[in-house]
């Protein structure tokens, strides 16, 4: 949804001397003729079609029109959007196929699984992902827009993620709260470090082609190094989350189990448990944001360019930089969260292990 409010603004940046009329969704009724054209030495297919618009104030009307964006079959829906040229020739150009059926369907079976599997938990842990979405979509975009500083709203707004994700989830109760303030010390401290980080490699938060777009649409108002900041933060939270809790858990477990175990042996346990824990989410950063990347690296790949030089571009440099970040952030996460469970989880008793307890008896 975001894409497609946003988009009339990136067409207008590439296309300044069309009138942009909108973008608006229709059904191809019929290909009439399809061709193959020569495109840089290599062939691509230019479809004729008959289409039906479906929304937008020519609701109604039947057209022809020319689609070389991918190939269509007769039924399906698109977005296309309509310019009209200086000289008065109208054009429409196909931007996107229609996907909300099947985004819905997938979503839907997202949700039934994490219910099924997670039960009244699950239930819980989705009511904060879609808390925490709508403080990204309705708090921090907009505050971000209406001029707040990127990186502080990135933080005030993280808070207020990590709250949902932790207490909604896992309840309101000691552990959580441990896991809580544990985590927004280590994403102060990462914050910090991310500060130094993009200081030192002087990155211009330039490396995406939408940051320029972006930054021509507003006027040059935003602080783009700011942005870069605050998205570090936004992009750790999740595995932040997982670890804190992970590492109270252990904590209270540990003090369940022997109430007569000190509390050096239990700081020695856990922080056992959390290295382990590091090494595992350590490498699922870096192999989350290697696939996303993946199509770029095989592009640089054919490039004459030295790997050097290709490592030195903004690009790379920046994904380097957030999993290095994220890497310090978990670290960190690990001794801070363990520390502040030892001092206070002793004899406290979570529900989980009541009953675990009560069953045994």
């Amino acid at each position: 949804m975001l894409l497609v409010v946003a988009f009339p603004s990136f067409s207008n940046a590439q296309e300044v001397h069309n009138n942009y009329q909108g973008t608006w969704k229709d059904k191809v009724l019929e290909v009439t003729d399809e061709k193959m054209e020569q495109l840089f030495d290599r062939e691509h297919l230019v479809q004729t079609m008959e289409i039906e618009i479906i929304t937008g104030p020519e609701k109604g009307n039947v057209i022809i029109i020319e689609n070389d964006f991918q190939k269509l079959q007769k039924g399906d829906v698109f977005y296309f959007n309509h310019n009209i040229f200086i000289d008065g020739e109208n054009s429409y150009t196909v931007i996107n196929v229609a996907r909300h059926g099947a985004l819905l369907f997938l979503l839907g079976v997202f949700v039934f699984a994490v219910i099924i599997f997670g039960r009244w938990q699950g239930v819980r842990s989705l009511v904060a992902l879609f808390a925490s979405f709508m403080a990204i979509i309705f708090i921090l975009i907009p505050g971000i827009l209406y001029g707040w500083n990127p990186l502080l709203a990135s933080f005030f707004v993280a808070g207020a993620i990590l709250f949902a994700a932790i207490f909604f989830t896992h309840g309101f109760n000691r552990e959580s709260t441990v896991a809580y303030a544990g985590t927004m010390i280590a994403v102060f401290l990462s914050g910090v470090f991310a500060i130094f980080a993009v200081h030192i490699t002087k990155l211009s938060g330039f490396a995406a082609e939408e940051s320029i777009y972006l930054n021509f649409n507003t006027g040059g108002t935003l602080n783009f190094t700011a942005l870069l900041l605050g998205a570090f933060i936004i992009g750790f939270l999740g595995v932040l989350d997982d670890i804190a809790i992970t590492q109270s858990a252990v904590v209270t477990e540990l003090y369940n189990s022997n109430p007569g175990i000190t509390k050096r042996e239990v700081y020695t346990r856990a922080m056992r448990v959390g290295r382990e824990h590091v090494g595992a989410l350590v490498n699922t950063l870096v192999l989350a944001y290697t696939g996303a990347s993946l199509p770029l690296l095989l592009y640089f790949n054919l490039s004459p360019a030295s790997f050097e030089t290709i490592v030195n571009l903004e690009i790379f440099a920046t994904e380097i930089v957030r999993i290095i970040v994220g890497s310090i952030g978990l670290i960190l996460t690990v001794p801070l969260v363990t520390l502040l469970a030892v001092k206070y989880l002793q004899n406290y008793k979570s529900k989980h292990s009541h009953n675990h307890h009560g069953h045994s008896h």
